[in-house]
């Protein structure tokens, strides 16, 4: 066996490894997220605010229910009937108010021409110290492991009421929750559960590498020390 034929089989090897590497590394760039601002929205009393979030990449939601609601707030244990409603709930293409909390009737909304876009931003009015806190946009039917995301609010009295306050969706202020977020009980997941697979495909491919270069064997080693140097 020649330099040149065992070269060969080692480049070959190395491919079947390296394209299906690349390959997995393609799908995950392209999966969906949902992301919020990292940055929180500050605002006056009186103000409108827009609660960013979108889907990326864009992705056409207006057939998925959205789900906005203050992860927060919590049923009242003396109540056993008791529940925790949304604040905007979009669902077969129409809000739904039933399930909405008595605060936020008639002063929420949803981009609707957005939706077609992956844009889920929620449209406040005439905010109060009461609507501060931290919200959460979820999309339970997104065929992603990241569904949701944490948008927080700051109602700040000491502002001058400015009309409308809106955090822009930068792609340095993407936020993705990670671990030490709630993860919601409906299959809200985490970036990094995103990355396991990965990691674990990557941990195979050294040991495959490390493998292939003990198999050489002992004729072929006693060959390529008769090659002239």
């Amino acid at each position: 066996m020649g330099v040149g034929e065992f070269s060969y089989r080692i480049s070959t090897s190395t491919l079947k490894v390296v394209f299906p590497l690349l390959f997995v590394f393609r799908l995950a760039q392209g999966q969906l997220h949902v992301v919020g601002s990292l940055q929180p929205v500050v605002a006056a009393p009186g103000d409108d605010v827009i609660l960013p979030c979108q889907v990326e990449p864009a992705f056409n939601v207006a057939g998925l229910t959205v789900e906005w609601s203050k992860p927060d707030l919590r049923p009242d244990p003396n109540d056993r009937l008791s529940r925790v409603e949304y604040v905007h709930l979009y669902r077969d293409a129409r809000e739904v108010p039933d399930m909405k909390l008595p605060s936020y009737i008639g002063r929420t909304a949803l981009f609707t021409d957005g939706l077609r876009d992956g844009n889920i931003s929620l449209r406040i009015t005439n905010v109060t110290p009461e609507d501060e806190g931290r919200y959460r946009c979820f999309i339970p039917k997104l065929k992603s492991q990241t569904r949701f995301s944490i948008v927080r609010l700051i109602i700040d009295p000491s502002l001058t009421e400015t009309g409308t306050t809106e955090a822009q969706l930068d792609p340095e202020n993407f936020h993705v929750p990670d671990l030490n977020e709630e993860i919601d009980n409906k299959g809200g997941s985490s970036e990094r559960c995103r990355l396991i697979p990965v990691v674990v495909l990557c941990v195979f491919i050294l040991l495959c590498f490390a493998v292939g270069g003990c198999l050489i064997t002992e004729s072929q080693k006693a060959e390529l020390k008769k090659l002239p140097i």
